[in-house]
């Protein structure tokens, strides 16, 4: 019988998130490893990640406008509360960049 790739990953352990550019600047740090003991929605990470940092800023706000990807795989246009997130993996806080 063989298994899935998310059956093979931890159920316990940390989650890195990452942030860049202004997220980055909000939160005060680049990276950060969040203790799980099992799957989390990237919701629950974003709700815990603003009340940590976003006390009197505009973290909220940032991380809404922001893409996301889990590895290496954009999330796009899911639903932040439909996308699992589980020990191991890592989250990246990409805002939108100005410029040209």
């Amino acid at each position: 019988m063989s298994s899935s790739p998310v059956q093979d990953r931890p159920q316990v352990g940390q989650i890195t998130l990452r942030y860049w550019a202004s997220a980055r600047a909000l939160v005060g740090v680049g990276e950060e490893s969040v203790a799980v003991s099992g799957p989390v929605s990237l919701a629950v990470l974003v709700d815990g990640a603003v009340e940590r940092h976003g006390a009197g800023n505009r973290l909220a706000e940032v991380l809404a406008s922001c893409s996301v990807l889990l590895g290496d795989q954009p999330v796009g246009t899911l639903e932040r509360a439909d996308v699992t997130v589980v020990a191991g993996q890592s989250v990246e806080f990409l805002p939108p960049f100005a410029g040209g």
